[in-house]
């Protein structure tokens, strides 16, 4: 007999106000009944059921865990009736940063939407960390080491910190050999906070060490598809994430420099909550976008290992 199976067991008992009758009802037997109580007893170390010749009775204890079984036996039952009918409903409300959410997640959710006629999402495509519990986010995908929380973090895979030019702006200008070299280059910058930018790179090629370097941006636009045209244009160097220039990357239309310098790859999770409100929408959807984000992070992967770069 398992857990689940003994819950049950306990329940028709406590239902029904005899173990003989509780039994009866699931058309098995009184010892069967027994050993179910006997059972979720050890495991919890303590009484859970009072026995008289009145029936039976809850202990104080009993009703917090007969509270908790009736809770975990209905999930069950939602869940399989999902599976049964193969019909996820619900909304989902989902979060990532703006541009990987308009590059890669709209799609998914657009397909997901196809899917499942009888969902609706809202997503939040915000370059900030939205408060999951605070603003109603069933998932969320996070650019980060993540610390130990209640959340669930299921990674996706990694991207890259680049600085990239187009070829026109590289044929124009010296070749970069060190991050002191950025001093002299037009950079595009994406601040609220003037010209002036501090760009992270490694203190040495092979060394996990981080430096911040101050350029002096000629250019500075707080959108980072606008920065990304810019830079098209040759209007100089920008600091980008792997994934907003692996299609520019593979055609050539830009080309990474100080290569030996980039930081580490940064992971890349979806975030949800243990217990989501939303649970059918949720769970559908993370199952759905988990191989397919997957999939798209390997192949902007592929581009950024594997592609060569001028300069170092």
């Amino acid at each position: 007999m398992d857990r689940l199976d003994a819950m049950e067991m306990a329940l028709a008992a406590i239902d029904e106000g005899s173990l003989a009758a509780g039994a009866r009802r699931l058309g098995r037997s009184a010892a069967a009944a027994t050993r179910a109580i006997a059972l979720l007893e050890v495991e919890t170390g303590e009484t859970l059921l009072l026995r008289s010749t009145r029936g039976l009775r809850l202990t104080d204890t009993g009703e917090l865990h007969a509270a908790v079984w009736r809770d975990v036996l209905a999930r069950l039952a939602e869940l399989r009736a999902e599976q049964a009918t193969n019909v996820i409903s619900g909304t989902l409300v989902l979060t990532a940063p703006e541009l990987f959410g308009r590059l890669k997640v709209a799609p998914v959710i657009e397909t997901f939407l196809d899917l499942h006629p009888k969902v609706q999402a809202r997503a939040l495509l915000l370059n900030r960390v939205v408060d999951m519990l605070g603003e109603g986010v069933d998932v969320a995908i996070r650019f980060a080491h993540l610390q130990e929380s209640s959340l669930v973090a299921v990674k996706l895979g990694e991207v890259r910190q680049l600085i990239c030019a187009s070829p026109d702006y590289l044929s124009r200008h010296d070749q970069l050999q060190d991050p002191a070299d950025l001093s002299a280059q037009a950079c595009i910058g994406m601040s609220t906070d003037g010209n002036r930018e501090l760009w992270t790179l490694r203190r040495a090629a092979g060394d996990t060490r981080v430096r911040s370097v101050q350029v002096q941006t000629r250019l500075s636009i707080t959108s980072v598809a606008a920065g990304l045209d810019a830079a098209l244009r040759g209007r100089g160097l920008v600091r980008c994430m792997s994934y907003q220039v692996a299609e520019e990357l593979a055609t050539g239309r830009l080309q990474r420099v100080l290569t030996r310098f980039e930081p580490e790859a940064i992971p890349v999770n979806i975030v949800f909550r243990a217990n989501p409100r939303r649970w059918s929408a949720a769970r559908g959807f993370i199952d759905h976008a988990v191989p397919i984000l997957r999939r798209e992070l390997a192949q902007v992967a592929a581009v950024v290992d594997w592609l060569p770069s001028p300069g170092t």
